[in-house]
């Protein structure tokens, strides 16, 4: 059976664009189709600056809400990273793989970096390495496919060529994955910029449509949402991107087609309501669900225990078997070791 990985980052309330681009794409297809993990990679967001109490509220934020999104626990397997140990065990042999040029190529690292400069912080050395352990997620479990959006497809190929340059130097140990993603909404722009993601790490607050937004917040936002000039509504991503924005959020929301839906419309504001209530709908069950689960917080503690012991079974075999490739003596190895006097 197919294996997929993928992995959400607590480092800001989950949004319209998580939901619309990976999270719903994982509910409705790949639980079912696939040995489905999904992981909240709560480490990948020590890579910069944070509130620890925050990072923890938000964890568990998270994997309630993918619950509430429809992920069963009977059909994968939704954990924690930093509760499975393979993930950093894995990291640093592949940090012995890969070369200092192949992560400062990194766009995010470039980005990030420069945004943290800018601030006047200092730039932590986990930010450039983190791609390394996005890989050792990956590799950890044996993946075929990874659901990632335009901005980590690098980071995937990156994880390729670590694997691939392993299974060369010392031995078969990693199958070589692949990025998948969805045609339609795989890259939800910011309502206020539309040239820029839909982040939830983002700080402009009017352009983001979180998943827990009242219906009200919902509407403001959608109906305050930047668009083009010109009055005829049409689907042109490049030369209007607002509109397009909008479009392929109501598309991802109703099941239809971006270019289709614009003859529909023959004025901004119709559009804008009918986007803003077809979000509000689409949002709807994952909050009633979310509301019941943060009722019984016992439950989502027990998905992610039980979570973690089935994610460790499948990911030590391979860690393992990658430390020895390496060179590493194995554990059990020392108790033959005898000491002299």
């Amino acid at each position: 059976m197919t294996r997929v990985f993928s992995g959400v980052k607590p480092t800001g309330h989950l949004t319209l664009g998580n939901y619309l681009g990976a999270m719903r794409r994982w509910v409705e297809v790949d639980q079912h189709r696939a040995d489905a993990l999904f992981c909240i990679v709560d480490l990948h967001a020590l890579t910069v600056e944070h509130d620890p109490a925050r990072v923890r509220r938000l964890s568990r934020q998270a994997a309630t809400l993918l619950l509430a999104a429809g992920l069963d626990p009977e059909r994968c397997t939704v954990f924690v990273q930093s509760h499975v140990d393979e993930h950093a065990r894995l990291s640093y042999l592949l940090e012995c793989v890969a070369t200092d040029g192949e992560m400062r190529r990194m766009i995010q690292y470039k980005e990030k970096a420069a945004r943290e400069r800018a601030r006047g912080g200092s730039v932590r050395l986990s930010l450039l390495t983190y791609p390394v352990l996005m890989a050792a997620d990956i590799l950890a479990y044996g993946t075929d496919e990874v659901p990632v959006g335009d901005d980590q497809t690098q980071h995937v190929e990156l994880t390729r060529d670590l694997a691939v340059r392993f299974n060369q130097r010392y031995g078969h140990t990693f199958v070589v994955p692949r990025a998948t993603s969805p045609q339609v909404a795989a890259r939800v722009m910011n309502l206020q910029d539309p040239t820029s993601k839909m982040g939830k790490s983002d700080d402009s607050g009017p352009g983001i449509v979180y998943l827990l937004d009242e219906p009200d917040v919902v509407r403001r936002k959608v109906m305050r949402a930047v668009t083009d000039s010109g009055r005829e509504v049409v689907y042109d991503p490049d030369g209007r991107p607002g509109l397009a924005n909008l479009l392929e959020i109501l598309a991802a929301c109703t099941g239809g087609n971006p270019s289709g839906l614009s003859g529909v419309y023959e004025s901004y504001g119709a559009l804008k309501k009918d986007t803003a209530e077809a979000v509000v709908e689409v949002l709807r069950p994952v909050q009633e669900r979310h509301r019941e689960l943060c009722a019984d917080p016992g439950y989502v503690e027990g998905v992610l225990r039980d979570g973690a012991e089935r994610a460790r079974a499948m990911a030590r075999p391979t860690v393992d078997a990658a430390y020895r490739a390496i060179g590493l003596l194995p554990a059990a190895a020392t108790a033959d070791i005898g000491v002299t006097a």
